[in-house]
């Protein structure tokens, strides 16, 4: 039986997380820093290609010092939980639900938020014991989704990713995600503002 009830602490009351994907190692660590002085305190690094990785290794010993923590995403092998492990991260996240990947991370200690787009989903990763999900992609399942599921799930926390910025994740909070994920919003300035607010903006 595997758990990933670690996100409650990981996210502790912020409702936003950062996603950089395929920036490079230094401009990675740029947007993580703005991340974190908004008070983003999660950071997610997908690990697709070396420079990832890399990226991965240099933001987790970044956040360490700072006593904050850094997730692989798109982890979808085996390969990359043990990479994601080496890189000093703290959790690992994936676009899909795949039973043998979440056992790995938690072998590995890595609490693991799976991707999730049906009831099916849901309720077969709620048997494995875990209770977070990434729904994925939230822009396309749209806010209705989430209450519709909650119905016969009460138990499942969702992290709404694909397609998130400071003017869809309002209503987004307001159906009852606990965490918003954006990736190419903390690069645009006009944005800043916005997303700093909703840190610890949104209802439980």
């Amino acid at each position: 039986m595997t758990d990933n009830s670690a996100f409650h602490e990981l996210f502790g009351d912020v409702r936003l997380m950062a996603i950089l994907r395929g920036m490079g190692v230094e401009r990675s660590l740029q947007v993580a820093t703005t991340a974190w002085d908004l008070g983003i305190t999660a950071v997610e690094v997908p690990v697709q290609t070396p420079t990832d990785v890399e990226a991965l290794r240099v933001i987790a010993e970044a956040a360490a010092a700072r006593g904050l923590h850094v997730g692989a995403g798109t982890v979808v092998t085996l390969e990359h939980v043990r990479q994601a492990k080496d890189a000093g991260a703290a959790f690992t996240v994936s676009p899909g639900f795949d039973v043998e990947i979440v056992r790995a991370s938690h072998e590995a200690g890595l609490p693991a938020l799976p991707g999730v787009a049906t009831p099916t989903e849901v309720q077969h990763a709620l048997k494995e014991g875990l209770t977070w999900f990434k729904a994925f992609p939230a822009s396309l399942l749209g806010t209705g989704w989430f209450g519709a599921v909650r119905g016969p799930f009460p138990q499942a926390t969702f992290v709404a990713t694909g397609g998130m910025d400071a003017a869809s994740a309002p209503a987004f909070l307001e159906a009852g995600v606990r965490v918003i994920a954006v990736g190419s919003a903390l690069e645009n300035p006009a944005q800043l503002p916005a997303l700093s607010a909703l840190v610890k903006g949104g209802a439980d």
